[in-house]
């Protein structure tokens, strides 16, 4: 039974990265650049979006994006409301995009009018990790109201991902997490990743995200 178990799991992404490699040559094809956020419930991936979109602008860089939730709009009217081409992609039971929901919705955006997509996925720090969705880099967000150990206990999130950001720097001494801890730990995961920390509230951290980011 347990071989048979982990052959239904290999099919499964095996099938799953095909599209995610079909859907990197389309977007390709297009010129735009995808970039898959991770994180979380609240930890602050919308919150990134929200503060991006206008410096790309500012960049004369358009922006799209993607809103991953198992259900609901909340994320995607926020998206929306940023005036940029978007798509709410809900899961119905699952805890993470797959690339086939990611293709689907690629399918509604006009992706000759996006630079720069955003594709967020479901508030989840365990399922996101292995399906890939087709994006240029994985960017991973975590709070410091998560604890100070919140990484310690995900790191197969933090060996899959290009960037790390560590964000509500702000509330850190009120819950007392140890930021350094954090990224020590994101290190020891991902020796050669970029750490940034944020507070989304005030943008503090965003520019040098962002250099990062288009890198």
């Amino acid at each position: 039974m347990h071989h048979i178990d982990v052959r239904i799991e290999k099919d499964i992404y095996d099938v799953n990265n095909t599209i995610a490699d079909n859907n990197t040559k389309l977007l390709k094809k297009h010129g735009v650049r995808a970039f898959d956020l991770l994180g979380a419930i609240g930890s602050g991936k919308t919150a990134l979006i929200e503060r991006l979109v206008p410096l790309l602008t500012r960049k004369g860089l358009r922006s799209g994006a993607i809103a991953g939730d198992v259900y609901g709009d909340d994320d995607f009217k926020r998206i929306s409301a940023l005036g940029i081409p978007a798509f709410n992609a809900n899961t119905g039971k699952e805890c993470h995009l797959d690339a086939h929901l990611v293709e689907h919705a690629i399918e509604h955006l006009p992706l000759h009018d996006i630079d720069i997509l955003f594709i967020e996925n479901v508030g989840n720090m365990v399922c996101p990790t292995d399906f890939r969705l087709g994006a240029e880099k994985r960017i991973v967000i975590v709070s410091s109201t998560e604890g100070d150990d919140v990484v310690n206990k995900h790191p197969m999130m933090f060996r899959d991902c290009a960037i790390g950001v560590i964000n509500k720097v702000d509330l850190a001494p009120l819950v007392g997490a140890n930021l350094d801890r954090m990224e020590l730990d994101i290190h020891r995961y991902n020796p050669g990743m970029p750490v940034f920390r944020t507070n989304l509230k005030t943008g503090d951290g965003i520019a040098a995200l962002l250099d990062t980011i288009l890198a």
